[in-house]
């Protein structure tokens, strides 16, 4: 167990606040808790340790190497079943299918953390912790500190979610309206990837369990997102469900510069690995298209990186096209000016980050709870547009003929148009919201003040963890 500062050492005021942020081990989940570190330093005095494992501390230290945080590795536990030796994060997982053995091991962590703990100074004012780290709740208990939660997906997938799972609508039929929320229809299957099958899966039961009975006594949560984006659902939340959720937050640059005109971004993050027959069919629509475009993509199911693509695939494109397949800064890229249409599986970090950047989306939605990201693109903000698989299913196959209509669309269509219109007002309204007195800036002050202010654990306990756990 190792510690560091990442800045310099000049005298300053002793900070009134110390807060510890814990990342689950996989970028998806790490990224938005480095921004929340910035915005904390920003704050009157406040120091901020940020807790790894040895493996993920060179990606979190250059992010944070021009900062004063603090950065704390544990050791990771070896000997997991089916857990290769100096696996660390979820992406170096040889299959998802053993995510949920790799999560439930981080609670063999506790015993070092509860010791770096002790032996902080000054004392932690509060912890954000992952909701997948549910353990850690025990250990701010233990020393008399408030933990809030931080929870990757949007508040509309987690308030859709948990009025889905707590009326029971999905046992009735296969097609549902969502109680309290006439205008959502949705399909049973779009749940799939949020409640595991209990007969298929018993780890995943309990460990969900575990995590949303930690998350329903935790103080509160704190989300990536903003309140303009989904008033609704976040004011559902805080009023009917809880505990009450606080908004945070809101190389290849040389690449896209000789790219002329528009260029397709396409990612799918760093979890979803696609069947080789899959990528090929994309590539094939991604050559038929007359776009330029940028595909950072990962090593497929079955086979190597660089077989998945056609023969010569990369060779034929490389006048407007880039393949990519390494990680990439993704906000620095939706961000630049060139880039006019993501094609995402819609994560929530990727959905957050192209609407801030102003970029829209062509969702294809993968697993958890993309398939309600998707919806609430489409349907409640109107920032993208969606691909068809070819059965109509959630996780059906894509033929390239239809991913060339709908990125056509995207691009240079009449949808696409006013798609771009509409993600152009939603990312003036992120901007605002994280300005000084934007809604964002004042929810982060409130959480602050109320979270190191706080004498005790206050439990809003309104959740049974077991109504969240669907019989299929």
């Amino acid at each position: 167990m190792t510690a560091s500062n990442t800045g310099n050492d000049a005298v300053s005021p002793p900070p009134r606040q110390h807060v510890v942020l814990f990342p689950f081990m996989s970028k998806g989940h790490t990224i938005p808790l480095l921004h929340l570190a910035r915005l904390l330093l920003l704050r009157r005095r406040i120091s901020v340790t940020f807790f790894t494992t040895p493996a993920n501390r060179p990606f979190i230290a250059q992010s944070l190497a021009d900062t004063s945080a603090a950065i704390i590795d544990l050791p990771l536990p070896e000997n997991v079943a089916g857990i290769p030796a100096g696996v660390e994060s979820t992406d170096g997982l040889p299959s998802m299918s053993l995510f949920w053995s790799f999560a439930s091991a981080t609670e063999l962590m506790k015993p070092d953390f509860d010791r770096a703990l002790r032996n902080l100074d000054p004392p932690v004012s509060f912890l954000v912790s992952d909701a997948f780290l549910w353990w850690t709740l025990e250990s701010a208990a233990k020393f008399g500190f408030p933990r809030l939660v931080s929870f990757g997906s949007s508040t509309y997938a987690m308030t859709v979610g948990a009025v889905v799972a707590m009326s029971g609508v999905l046992k009735q039929s296969e097609t549902i309206t969502v109680p309290g929320f006439p205008w959502i229809k949705a399909n049973k299957d779009e749940f799939d990837g949020m409640f595991p099958n209990p007969e298929a899966d018993p780890i995943a039961v309990e460990f969900s369990m575990k995590f949303v009975g930690a998350i329903s006594k935790s103080f509160g949560i704190i989300s990536n997102t903003f309140y303009e984006l989904e008033p609704v659902f976040i004011d559902h939340w805080n009023r009917e469900i809880g505990p009450k959720k606080l908004q945070g937050r809101c190389s290849l640059e040389e690449k896209l510069e000789k790219r002329s005109g528009s260029v397709l971004y396409v990612a799918f993050g760093t979890q979803a690995k696609l069947p080789s027959e899959q990528i090929r069919e994309i590539a094939k629509g991604l050559e038929e298209l007359n776009v330029n475009f940028l595909c950072v993509i990962r090593k497929p199911k079955d086979e190597t990186a660089e077989g998945c693509f056609p023969d010569g695939f990369e060779n034929r494109v490389k006048n407007r096209g880039m393949v990519v397949r390494d990680w990439v800064d993704q906000m620095k890229i939706l961000k630049h000016e060139s880039i006019q249409g993501f094609l995402s599986h819609c994560g929530w970090n990727s959905v957050l980050e192209s609407i801030s950047a102003g970029v829209p989306i062509l969702a294809w939605p993968m697993m958890a709870e993309q398939p309600l990201n998707a919806k609430m693109v489409v349907e409640e903000l109107k920032v993208g547009l969606r691909v068809e698989t070819s059965d109509g299913s959630v996780n059906g196959f894509v033929k390239s003929e239809a991913l060339k209509k709908m990125v056509e669309e995207l691009m240079e269509g009449e949808m696409g148009n006013e798609v771009r219109k509409k993600v152009k007002e939603v990312a003036d309204m992120a901007k605002k919201a994280m300005e000084e007195g934007g809604s964002s800036w004042q929810a982060l002050d409130l959480l602050i003040d109320e979270a190191a202010n706080s004498d005790s654990l206050i439990e809003k306990v309104r959740i049974n963890p077991c109504e969240l756990m669907l019989e299929k």
